[in-house]
């Protein structure tokens, strides 16, 4: 079995708990230019940093469309909209289920942008379960209205389901030794806090890997995170509905922290933009296949390093652009 290579990703805020600082702010004003009059659809509100920027620059004319499955981002919406300058509105659910809700009303849109990282909003309450450095009920869903939470998992998931998760979601070596050991200690007692969890991990890898590679519970906290959220198969539904959204010239940004979200990004960006698919033998094109759209961005946008000398945290963000063609 040859692992999928997952980074672990960065978090949105800035280190010691500072106020929200939106990741790759400035890449994406520059690569999306909203312009006046224009809708954005900003598919991951969270605190609002980018929404904020993106509405001022289309004016009284244009329109804001903020979706989160937080709860709490209701809280800074409405603190900004007063800022916002141009008409706004704030959806709650998940961007997958209201961007399809959206097309089926006929809600069109100029630039579209998901920022797929943790929001400042989760990570910087610790009750919300999502940090392994402290203690905390096991919880970790991004809407605290789902059934279940990370706590549910370790406590009813199978060695093999775990052990799966933790390898393909985390890229976890000790995968296997991990989802052993938790199966072993919740036949004694639940694990029911993040501290529970982070004490099963210590105890379950070798010495040496608890000294390298940054703490031992983030690939795991990580994949359980993932799948609590089913956070790629949310991407995966929300990609193609975002593009059928956008106007011709439209543009789609996504902001990705860890290497399957990019991957699943850069792959749906690829197919948008692909033309002929006929074999490469064939002296004259016989599928008719025209690009749907172009890359903005041939290759993925980084944090520069002011950036990330800010908030170090920012230094796995992956941006990439698509612009919907004319046809």
């Amino acid at each position: 079995m040859t692992p999928v290579g997952v980074q672990t990703e960065a978090l949105h805020l800035v280190s010691g708990g500072a106020p929200h600082d939106p990741v790759l702010l400035d890449q994406v004003l520059a690569l999306v230019s909203p312009g006046p009059g224009e809708v954005i659809i900003d598919c991951t509100f969270g605190a609002g940093g980018h929404s904020s920027a993106l509405a001022k620059r289309v004016g009284p004319t244009g329109e804001l469309i903020g979706i989160d499955r937080d709860p709490e981002a209701a809280t800074h919406f409405d603190a900004l909209r007063g800022e916002f300058g141009c008409p706004s509105r704030l959806i709650r659910g998940d961007f997958g289920s209201v961007l399809a809700d959206l097309e089926d009303q006929g809600q069109r849109a100029d630039v579209i942008l998901m920022d797929l990282g943790l929001s400042s909003m989760q990570v910087d309450r610790p009750e919300r379960g999502f940090s392994y450095s402290r203690p905390a009920p096991l919880d970790m869903r991004m809407d605290p209205s789902l059934p279940v939470s990370a706590a549910d998992l370790v406590a009813d998931a199978d060695e093999q389901d775990l052990a799966k998760w933790f390898w393909e979601f985390g890229d976890e070596r000790y995968s296997r030794q991990i989802a052993r050991a938790i199966v072993r200690r919740r036949a004694e007692t639940p694990i029911t806090t993040t501290g529970d969890l982070v004490e099963v991990i210590r105890g379950a890898v070798p010495t040496p890997a608890l000294f390298a590679g940054g703490h031992p519970a983030r690939r795991v906290f990580q994949a359980l995170r993932i799948v609590v959220n089913d956070e790629l198969g949310i991407l995966e539904q929300g990609l193609p509905r975002a593009f059928d959204i956008l106007r011709p010239g439209g543009r789609l940004a996504v902001i990705s922290f860890q290497s399957l979200e990019d991957r699943m990004v850069k792959r749906f960006m690829r197919e948008r933009t692909r033309g002929c698919i006929c074999p490469p033998d064939m002296p004259v094109c016989g599928c008719g296949k025209l690009p749907e759209g172009r890359m903005i961005t041939p290759r993925a946008v980084k944090s520069v390093t002011a950036e990330i000398a800010r908030n170090p945290r920012c230094h796995s963000a992956r941006l990439r652009v698509i612009e919907k063609g004319d046809a």
